[in-house]
């Protein structure tokens, strides 16, 4: 059965390589479909009326951008289509050169779509929550300042896991295993799977390790009342929010999901391969 489309979203980063020249290809191959094109620069506004009534967006860029567009439209349960204007990225997997095929296929059912799970965030503070918030990747909570620890205490669906003393800590998805969590040395997983990483940054002890939970925990930060430096959370390394001594953080997961047009050319191990060099033995 063939999927109808009628609008499309265009979420663009001009500030990558070819981007005018897709949008010209885009504009011109939809036009004579009769699909109504809406195109967005990357950090634009984008009216609550077009996010509602687009069919599919295509977010032209890298990573970032399809993050972007994932808390875009997270709550409309969108179809995203990843074009890839760089090297490939982890969730990115459509080249420039594919994206027409990749459309079609789609279209016409022959390719599926990736659900991928999110994670929800809530502030509490002084018993009052504050607004909450949706990420695709990870979320961080770390110093505003340079080198500076900052004291927490974890708990994992209420049990008491552990007081820390660390750079930070980092709540990553399946889908942000393999960005900033990864760098702390934090594991790889594949990004249909419904967990998350606890993973703290440079914890002042040798004993802690990151751990894998099930997505249907819940883990709670919560933050010491002294502090000697400023804190801040920042979600998908794109949106920051301050936070005050004393606050606790609620990470779990989140009611939306993204859904993530897949490409028959290359698949999550075969860019893990080529992005980690992956060789086998030694000189291999």
């Amino acid at each position: 059965m063939e999927r109808i489309i009628k609008h499309i979203l265009v979420i663009a980063n001009y500030s990558k390589d070819d981007v005018d020249i897709i949008i010209k290809e885009l504009q011109t191959y939809f036009k004579k479909k009769k699909i109504s094109l809406y195109i967005f620069g990357y950090n634009e506004t984008i009216p609550d009326a077009i996010l509602s009534k687009a069919d599919l967006v295509i977010s032209l860029g890298g990573d970032g951008t399809l993050l972007h567009s994932a808390r875009l439209v997270s709550g409309n349960k969108t179809p995203i289509l990843g074009i890839n204007l760089g090297d490939f990225g982890f969730i990115t997997e459509i080249s420039k050169y594919e994206w027409a095929e990749s459309y079609e296929k789609y279209i016409s059912d022959s390719l599926s779509l990736s659900e991928r799970l999110m994670v929800k965030v809530t502030i509490l503070r002084n018993n009052v929550s504050i607004p909450v918030l949706h990420g695709l990747n990870d979320i961080v909570i770390h110093s505003c300042g340079i080198s500076r620890l900052i004291r927490f205490t974890t708990f994992i669906s209420d049990i008491h896991i552990g007081r820390f003393r660390a750079d930070g800590v980092i709540i990553a998805t399946p889908t942000g295993s393999t960005g900033y969590s990864v760098a702390a040395e934090g594991p790889i997983l594949h990004p249909e799977m419904k967990a998350m990483i606890l993973n703290p940054i440079c914890p002042f002890t040798l004993s802690n390790r990151p751990i894998v939970i099930p997505g249907n925990e819940k883990i709670k930060i919560q933050l010491d009342a002294h502090q000697r430096t400023e804190l801040i959370l920042t979600v998908d390394g794109q949106e920051t929010v301050p936070l005050l001594h004393g606050d606790s953080v609620l990470i779990e997961e989140s009611e939306y999901t993204t859904h993530i047009i897949k490409s028959d050319k290359r698949n999550f191990y075969e860019i893990l391969k080529a992005k980690l060099n992956w060789s086998g033995e030694p000189n291999a």
